[in-house]
């Protein structure tokens, strides 16, 4: 392998490559690279450094052989004006397993070279200010968004409406803090401002109410996010997993007519009408002296408590209220197997009756559920908020402001370090200060080759 040119400046920082698209044989497969030795890697394995942002159809060789690989389109994005900020490119090539293969093991073979880590191109970006945190945390949710609202409000943030947002009441702090700071600094001057308190509230006032409305907004960009979770509970034999599968349209859990066939949680993913939905099917409750059954049953009662909702299902012949053990949950009372319970029963007040085995008003199940989740999920149009991160970070902003409405004429150096709490929650939001402890967990969750 031939040495690095001088101009790589290959002891600055590794450079990275990955396949940025699927596993498995595809028509075409795109690897990308990032870094220093860029330029030098495309002359040896193209032959010439094409220009700049053009598709270049060419032979890709292995330097150290002269045996060409593939023939496929190569692209050169010199730093600055790149994803990352460095040198980067691409390779469209054929998407066969040993063409792959062997690119890898040609790229590898580069000094200062090696394999890039989940996330690892968007990192850099982000430490070359291409990106921010909220942004990467945006392009995240894309990647991973599996319904319609997911992918409007991952698109969103990735546009920059929290950043916005976050910037214009910065904007307002900092101006604040100004005035504090001089007030602090020249507490004799004639020609400061008068009515410090009234301008600082003033400027204070609409940025707390913000934070608040968002706050008040509950979890609803988080339950865009991550989905509502509806547990499906009851006594056994109620028609639970037969429900589950109906609902899944596939058998996900095992239907018997022996008590207690279900002992741990079982958990699919569904799309309520553009809304991400976990359904769980759990153990039956009833009292049981079996050790496992008990541990099933206790794990039901756990799935319940943290639920959006639950379906408490019961025979329509055998209606059962539900276990108290639930708790103060929104709990749906839903009356199955109606096709034999006897003709003449009443039917209980505001419960559903329906059929699993026969389909029997199962549209009309999934239609109270695909509006509860629109209500749950602040009918698809959320506010900023769609991380726990993000919650935190506006709760402690708008508890430094709130204290200082609460004591708008505190002594001046009280004010300030209320307002230097309050910026230091949204400068740590947008990832400007003390980020590192949760950047690993965002890019740990990244693809390789993004």
């Amino acid at each position: 392998m031939p040495e690095l040119h001088e101009d790589s400046r290959a002891g600055t920082n590794d450079t990275i490559f990955a396949f940025s698209s699927g596993a498995g044989r595809a028509a075409i497969a795109v690897l990308r690279l990032s870094g220093p030795a860029t330029p030098y890697i495309i002359k040896n394995v193209v032959g010439r450094l094409p220009e700049p942002r053009a598709a270049t159809l060419a032979t890709l060789k292995d330097p150290a052989t002269g045996e060409a690989i593939d023939f496929g389109l190569v692209l050169f994005f010199p730093a600055p004006r790149s994803f990352t900020g460095e040198d980067c490119a691409e390779f469209h090539i054929h998407g066969g397993r040993a063409v792959a293969q062997r690119l890898i093991k040609t790229l590898a073979g580069f000094p200062g070279t090696r394999a890039a880590e989940p996330g690892e191109f968007t990192r850099r970006a982000m430490l070359n200010g291409k990106v921010d945190l909220v942004e990467v945390e945006g392009l995240g949710d894309l990647i991973e968004a599996e319904t319609e609202w997911q992918r409007r409000q991952a698109l969103r943030q990735m546009q920059g409406s929290l950043i916005r947002e976050a910037a214009r009441w910065r904007a307002a702090l900092l101006e604040a803090a100004a005035l504090v700071e001089a007030e602090i600094d020249f507490p004799d001057e004639g020609d400061l401002p008068r009515a410090l308190s009234r301008r600082v509230g003033a400027l204070v006032r609409p940025v707390l109410q913000s934070l608040k409305a968002e706050l008040a907004a509950g979890g609803a960009g988080e339950r865009i996010r991550d989905g509502v979770t509806i547990v499906i509970a009851g006594p056994p034999n109620a028609g639970k997993s037969t429900l589950m599968n109906a609902l899944a349209r596939r058998d996900v859990a095992i239907v018997s007519q022996i008590a207690g066939t279900t002992r741990d949680a079982i958990e699919v993913h569904l799309d309520l009408g553009g809304c991400a939905a976990t359904l769980i099917d759990t153990a039956g409750l009833r009292e049981s002296k079996d050790a496992i059954e008990l541990a099933g049953i206790a794990r039901a009662v756990e799935k319940a408590k943290n639920a959006d909702l639950v379906l408490w299902l019961s025979e329509a012949g055998h209606p059962v209220e539900p276990d108290v053990r639930l708790g103060p949950r929104a709990i749906w009372r839903i009356l199955t197997k109606c096709d034999l319970a006897p003709a003449e029963r009443e039917i209980a007040a505001h419960a559903l009756t329906i059929s699993a085995e026969t389909g029997q008003n199962l549209d009309n199940l999934l239609k109270e559920l695909a509006d509860f989740a629109f209500s749950a999920s602040g009918a698809g149009h959320a506010g900023l908020i769609t991380r726990e991160r993000h919650r935190k970070a506006f709760a402690a902003a708008a508890e430094a402001l709130a204290r200082i409405e609460a004591e708008p004429n505190a002594p001046v150096e009280i004010l300030a370090e209320d307002l230097r709490a309050a910026l230091f929650a949204l400068e740590r939001l947008i990832g400007r200060v003390d980020v590192e402890d949760i950047l690993g967990d965002i890019f740990s969750r990244f693809c390789i080759g993004k």
